[in-house]
């Protein structure tokens, strides 16, 4: 499951595997800065997953403030404005039987709210790597490319594509971006969604459970 790059979340997009549900808002300035707002949900069950054999290699969850303090202190213009961590009832009632019926009750979300100076800062959070986010610029325009899953030729275990779609069901993966005179945003393939326009701003989402199931890849374009 390596190809499935993580959520779009602190350094490089890349909790997918950690968490089930998550959302990016980013505000992009006329000068080029901004902020990104993050809210994501990693629910008990998933926790405990790894304690089931083949799960244990898992990245760790980064649930704790001091965690994007660390992130952020090596990208220059780039500040961490909010940070909260909520426990809400577990949107998924009735875990797999296999796991026992008591097994993780609770989603952890965590919100985060982060300034960036220019556009350089917010690509170096994206995406360190330099891998799955880039921007273009060119005749006044400028597109950000984010690949949120990367195309899966290897075979996918079945058992174990349908625990993760059945854990991940009812939440979703979002992204939505503002611009001061509005932008546009594309779907590769666009057979998988269209994106939303309401007002100035562009959104996408999809259910993790098929984010999970996709072999083509997803790819986000947003110009402005």
């Amino acid at each position: 499951m390596k190809r499935i790059g993580y959520c779009l979340i602190i350094a490089s997009l890349s909790l997918m595997t950690s968490c089930l549900g998550a959302s990016m808002d980013i505000v992009m300035r006329a000068d080029g800065s901004g902020s990104i707002t993050l809210e994501y949900c990693v629910s008990q069950m998933l926790e405990s997953i790894g304690r089931v054999d083949g799960f244990e290699h898992w990245p760790a969850i980064p649930v704790g403030k001091a965690d994007f303090e660390h992130s952020i202190a090596r990208i220059p213009g780039l500040r961490l404005s909010s940070f909260s961590v909520k426990e809400y009832p577990r949107r998924y009632s009735k875990p797999p039987s296999s796991w026992g019926p008591r097994l993780g009750d609770k989603d952890l979300v965590t919100k985060v709210k982060l300034d960036f100076k220019d556009t350089a800062a917010l690509l170096a959070f994206l995406d360190s790597a330099g891998s799955r986010a880039s921007l273009v610029q060119e005749s006044g325009k400028s597109t950000l490319r984010l690949v949120l899953l990367d195309p899966i030729n290897d075979a996918i275990d079945a058992d174990l594509l349908s625990l993760l779609e059945e854990v991940s069901a009812g939440y979703e993966i979002s992204v939505s971006f503002t611009a001061p005179k509005g932008a546009a945003l594309s779907v590769i393939p666009p057979s998988v969604s269209d994106a939303r326009t309401v007002g100035k701003k562009v959104s996408f989402a999809i259910g993790t459970g098929e984010l999970l199931s996709l072999r083509d890849g997803l790819t986000l374009e947003i110009l402005w």
